[in-house]
């Protein structure tokens, strides 16, 4: 099941029972009655909050957002945490200094796709791998025959604070503790307002930001969101659903497990073929990518004249030759972008093609590599402190 989150899924609702799903501890604290919510990894999070979308894009990347994310991390622990996570994930695990994060994924047995997220070593033989959408927990309890390893859920909810101003307003927040010598993929345990929690310089926008996890029932978690809003008000920082998040995630080239990638698609074929270690000695699917094309079929899309979005076809002349899988408007672009699929490997990058949309408009587009800007990562490592200015009043 995708978890799409373009403009006409705002509308696209159902009534869920809410046993059924884990509600937000924060969730008192922004909760409006035009909320409206998204499930991912069982979770409840606010994609809709009444809010003016384009304004608080611009407060990202201008200042700041807080956002309250459902995405889950699975503790992995024990004597062979090591060799069970080699077995799992496609990038070498032996090396992950204690303190740091690695993007990884975890592959089929014939190489496709099942889950990508970032791993953080927390401390000697403990691990959290921090899953996207997908029943990863039951996958790794399904694999851990022979290995002396726990699989658990820490009960840990995610905050992520983004924009310009996320490293002045965690600096306030954790009493100067945290500065720039924390880099990115750096993370560790601090205190923010006399709570312990886990913090990573990771996101999910593309802008420099942290993620903070809560430890379970051990945190107090709407003093920790009152303390954070109060170090974040004199910077400007604002809460969001992640309407904002959507459209700066897809301009950084950040993919959306069982949407943009699934089960069907090799790493290779998604354009993450530099998270495949094949010297490692042995991780599920690593004989299916042995003998993997490793060409690309996911390439961005640009349209002046339309809002792309999910299904679309791509032609070449009158030929389908690929479909969207997301689509938005970019507000720093300027135009739509988002994501095509191709059905064959090709020189697409450069071509300008037509886009069909579900209502049978046909625009021209143009395929672009990903991102669609900053593909070094100069922004979200601080390495690009330049604020844009354009469109923000």
């Amino acid at each position: 099941m995708a978890n799409l989150q373009e403009p006409d899924d705002l509308n696209n609702t159902v009534r869920v029972s809410a046993r059924v799903h884990e509600e937000s501890p924060y969730v008192s604290r922004y909760e409006t009655d035009a909320m409206v919510r998204g499930v991912y990894a069982g979770r409840f999070f606010p994609i809709y909050n009444g809010e003016d979308a384009v304004h608080k894009y611009w407060v990202l990347r201008r200042k700041a957002l807080i956002y309250d994310v459902p995405e889950k991390p699975v503790e992995i622990s024990g004597p062979d945490a090591v060799p069970f996570l080699e077995k799992v994930v496609t990038r070498h695990v032996a090396n992950l200094k204690e303190g740091r994060g690695r993007y990884t994924l975890a592959c089929t047995p014939q190489g496709g796709i099942f889950m990508d997220g970032v791993l953080f070593h927390l401390s000697t033989d403990r691990y959290w791998y921090v899953q996207a959408d997908g029943a990863f927990e039951t996958w790794l309890l399904a694999h851990s025959g022979g290995f002396d390893v726990e699989i658990s859920d820490p009960n840990s909810r995610v905050i992520q604070i983004q924009g310009p101003n996320a490293q002045a307003i965690m600096h306030a927040a954790s009493d100067g503790r945290i500065d720039d010598s924390m880099k990115y993929f750096h993370a560790g345990f601090f205190e923010l307002g006399g709570q312990e929690v886990y913090v990573s310089r990771t996101g999910f926008t593309g802008e420099l930001g942290f993620e903070i996890y809560a430890m379970g029932e051990a945190t107090d978690h709407l003093a920790l969101w009152d303390h954070l809003m109060a170090c974040g008000e004199p910077y400007g920082m604002e809460f969001s659903s992640t309407i904002s998040m959507t459209a700066r995630r897809v301009e950084a080239g950040i993919l959306g497990n069982l949407t943009d990638i699934d089960t069907t698609m090799t790493p290779y074929e998604a354009g993450l073929g530099w998270v495949v270690d094949l010297d490692k000695d042995d991780f599920i699917g690593r004989d299916a990518l042995l003998n993997a094309d490793q060409r690309s079929l996911l390439f961005g899309l640009t349209c002046a004249d339309a809002l792309p979005s999910a299904t679309s076809d791509v032609l070449d002349g009158d030929r389908t030759v690929g479909r969207m899988t997301m689509g938005v408007h970019s507000h720093t672009l300027g135009c739509g972008v988002g994501y095509v699929r191709f059905d064959k490997p090709g020189e697409w990058p450069g071509r300008v093609l037509r886009i069909r949309l579900p209502n049978d408009e046909v625009h021209d587009c143009e395929i672009v590599d990903l991102p669609f800007f900053d593909p070094e990562k100069k922004i979200a490592r601080g390495l690009d402190r330049t604020i844009p200015t354009d469109g923000f009043a």
